[in-house]
């Protein structure tokens, strides 16, 4: 069966498009050919800066025949129907047969679509493919109408068996496919002829090219390390770097140098960032000190001299780039040990955004907030608040405006430079963790306190405006602030009560959107309503209270608090506990995919969300946690079925009869030894669980509800709850909801599958 083999070669294509590029030049190609009637035993797909390359191997030699039956109009439709019938089969009014239908006599047409040849098939597909590649930015060049991500220069395509190698005829805006291509740009740039994937993989390795970028990226860091073995040194890991470099260059040939002594007493990280995004060179390190002492750069040729040239050159460009970080490092220092009040300053005036705010103001509103989510996490108020107030200092940096992903790990060096408390300092860095899944979290509680607070504002702010994600769009990743916040939480097994936190914020930031339209009246209500909400926790109530107060005092001058059904504040009475019920939802969500995860059911999950106290993640997942255990068991399950008998009997029951059935089950109306064993149980599993649920004991209180199985298994086996007896069926129907209502103190089970 042929092999076929296509490059695709230009201009350098951009090291960060080409891991996209090969994988759709793959998917697009295989796709086309398919849907064609050919297929392939393998596939791959390499790049290096000037060539996209496929190689497909066990490819059919031609598609099969194809034979289909389509069904047309009866045949006494009229005449237009026929006639576009005919058109859209190819076929005249004599090929078509005639066959009985439900309906009456139906046209019917035969199509055969006799196979092709698999060049004819490629060729088209590669056309296409290439005229419609989804490249992020495209040109064109010269006086043609294609486009590509830089000026193509030459298609290679040929089908290959042991016959020999075939040429796929094509010809697209001028440029015809042909069997050859060219090595290394400087080393190797004559063209030469390839006759399969084999050779022209051996070939263009003779002609200092690679083109397998794994094979580049292995070969980079095998020399990498060695150079820096062969002094002592280590080189720091950045695959993100190394995949890039690879995209870089053909022949990679790997160079080290020393940095000079005046710039190492500059941060690391500054080191290993100018480096990495000027210059694209590896740090290297001395184990012994720590310290960042050489760099390693990747030139794409070999040289007479081994590199010298092109080594003191780098040095030169490197000195230029760490001169500059050091002037932003030395300005930057003095302002810090002045107290950062200039940055501070400048904050105030750059636009977080427009509905909410400067930084400044989401400054302050964080340091507020920090002082009260201090308290639960073990935090000093006063340094959370401290700690809040100069964590985004660093932002108005010359070294962060240079280098935005240093942000936070500057400001840890400028608070130590000011003198500030460690726990202060490191809160700088801190607060912005969790960034991602494997992101460490911050375990001090300052800045613990501090990342929970700033995370929860940009969460409450976007609800306050309704700014939520829709679908995957995510614009101020406010997800990814979310699973932060249930992270910190549950890494550092937090007690701490969500919906509190979420609604003083929700106020505060109700209170900043309304300062320029809302009556001074209204303003006074809310500043009120801060220390009720903090206190009570749901806006309802915090309502309620400021409302009882006001309305007193307005007694004792003679008026009266009325708030209208239509007034400004008697929406928010709406809609600020519909925007906090939708954000502690938002969390449940992300906790949700978190702990699916990590292996835990979504029903489990679910069961324990709609428990009291559900804001309270940590008691939340350690509820879960018992419950998934609980139900493993054969107790477990079993209990769960008769939970489920048990309600659905009471549930028909109630809607048949229009009643509920909740009270005044009596032992003494039971009539079966199964009955009383089953409400003696229920008497002591009640006491059981309900002391172990306050002490928040889970696993005892899990254990006292598996007792109840035996009693009742029992009692369904022994009786009939709908008796003929009424007096009977009531006590016993009201004995049902005693299991459903013991059962639920634990977990809401009817979210429970299966």
């Amino acid at each position: 069966m042929p092999e076929l083999l296509i490059e695709l070669f230009s201009e350098e294509i951009p090291a960060r498009m080409q891991a996209r590029a090969r994988a759709d030049l793959k998917a697009r190609m295989t796709d086309a050919l398919v849907e064609a009637g050919l297929t392939y035993a393998s596939a791959g797909a390499f790049s290096t800066p000037r060539r996209l390359v496929l190689t497909l191997a066990g490819l059919s030699a031609q598609s099969p025949t194809m034979r289909e039956e389509r069904k047309g109009p009866r045949t006494d439709a009229p005449d237009k129907a026929v006639q576009g019938f005919l058109r859209a089969t190819g076929l005249t009014r004599d090929q078509l047969q005639i066959r009985d239908d439900k309906k009456g006599q139906v046209y019917f047409a035969t199509i055969e679509r006799p196979g092709r040849p698999a060049d004819e098939i490629v060729a088209e597909a590669l056309d296409a493919t290439i005229r419609n590649f989804p490249w992020p930015r495209s040109m064109r060049w010269g006086s043609g109408t294609l486009r590509w991500v830089r000026p193509l220069h030459s298609i290679l395509c040929i089908l290959s068996d042991e016959a020999g190698a075939e040429v796929v005829p094509l010809e697209l805006d001028g440029i015809k496919a042909g069997n050859t291509t060219r090595g290394h740009r400087f080393m190797a740039p004559d063209p030469f002829a390839v006759t399969s994937f084999e050779d022209y993989a051996a070939r263009l390795k003779a002609a200092r090219v690679i083109i397998d970028p794994a094979e580049r990226e292995e070969q980079i860091w095998h020399d990498a390390g060695n150079l820096a073995f062969a002094q002592g040194l280590e080189v720091i890991e950045d695959r993100a770097l190394l995949s890039e470099i690879a995209g870089l260059v053909e022949w990679p040939v790997v160079l080290m140098g020393a940095i000079e002594e005046e710039f190492l007493d500059l941060p690391p990280e500054v080191l290993r960032t100018s480096m990495k995004e000027h210059q694209k060179f590896f740090s290297v390190r001395d184990p012994k000190t720590g310290r960042i002492v050489n760099f390693v750069t990747v030139a794409n040729r070999d040289t007479a001299d081994h590199g010298a040239t092109i080594l003191a050159g780098n040095r030169k460009v490197l000195a230029a780039r760490l001169s500059d970080a050091r002037f932003f490092w030395e300005n930057d220092l003095r302002i810090a040990r002045a107290g950062m009040g200039p940055w501070l300053d400048k904050l105030a005036n750059v636009t977080f955004h427009n509905q909410l705010g400067t930084q400044g103001d989401r400054i302050e509103r964080i340091a507020t907030l920090s002082r009260s989510v201090a308290l639960p996490v073990g935090a000093d108020p006063d340094l959370a608040e401290q700690a809040a107030r100069i964590s985004k200092a660093d932002l108005a940096s010359e070294m962060v405006y240079e280098f935005p992903e240093l942000q936070g790990i500057m400001g840890r060096y400028y608070a130590r430079a000011a003198g500030l408390p460690p726990e202060v300092a490191e809160t700088a860095e801190m607060h912005y963790k969790p960034l991602g899944p494997a992101d460490a979290l911050p375990r001090n509680p300052v800045s613990i306190a501090v990342s929970i607070a700033d995370k929860l504002d940009t969460l409450t702010g976007f609800w306050a405006i309704d700014e939520k994600p829709t679908g995957s769009k995510d614009p101020f990743a406010l997800r990814r602030a979310a699973l932060g916040i249930i992270r910190t939480v549950l890494g550092n097994g937090l007690r701490i009560g969500l919906e509190r936190l979420i609604n003083v914020q929700l106020l505060a930031h109700t209170i900043a959107l309304a300062s320029d339209t809302a009556e001074e009246r209204e303003i006074y209500f809310l500043h009120q309503m801060v220390d009720d909400v903090a206190e009570a926790g749901i806006f309802r109530a915090a309502f309620q209270a400021v409302r009882d107060r006001l309305s007193g005092a307005a007694e004792e001058e003679g008026e009266e608090i009325v708030i209208e059904d239509g007034s400004w504040l008697a929406g928010l009475r709406r809609t600020l506990p519909e925007k906090s019920d939708d954000l502690l939802a938002f969390f449940f969500d992300r906790l949700k995919v978190h702990l699916r995860d990590e292996g835990m059911r979504h029903d489990v999950v679910d069961a324990c969300i709609h428990m009291p106290r559900a804001d309270d993640l940590a008691l939340l997942v350690k509820r879960a946690e018992a419950l998934a255990g609980f139900l493993a068991t054969e107790d477990g399950e079993n209990l769960l079925q008769g939970f489920k008998r048990a309600n659905n009997i009471l549930l028909q029951a109630e809607e048949k009869d229009g009643v509920e059935y909740r009270f005044g089950a009596d032992v003494k109306f039971a009539e079966d030894d199964s009955e009383t064993a089953l409400f003696a149980a229920l008497d002591k599993a009640d006491t059981r669980i309900a002391a172990a649920m306050k002490a928040e004991d889970f696993a005892t209180a899990m254990a006292a509800m598996a007792a109840l199985r035996a009693p009742i298994d029992a009692f369904f086996e022994a009786v009939q709850v709908n008796t003929d007896n009424q007096v009977v069926r009531r006590n016993r129907l009201n004995l049902l909801h005693r299991i459903r209502e013991i059962c639920l103190q634990v977990a809401d089970l009817t979210r429970i599958e299966g």
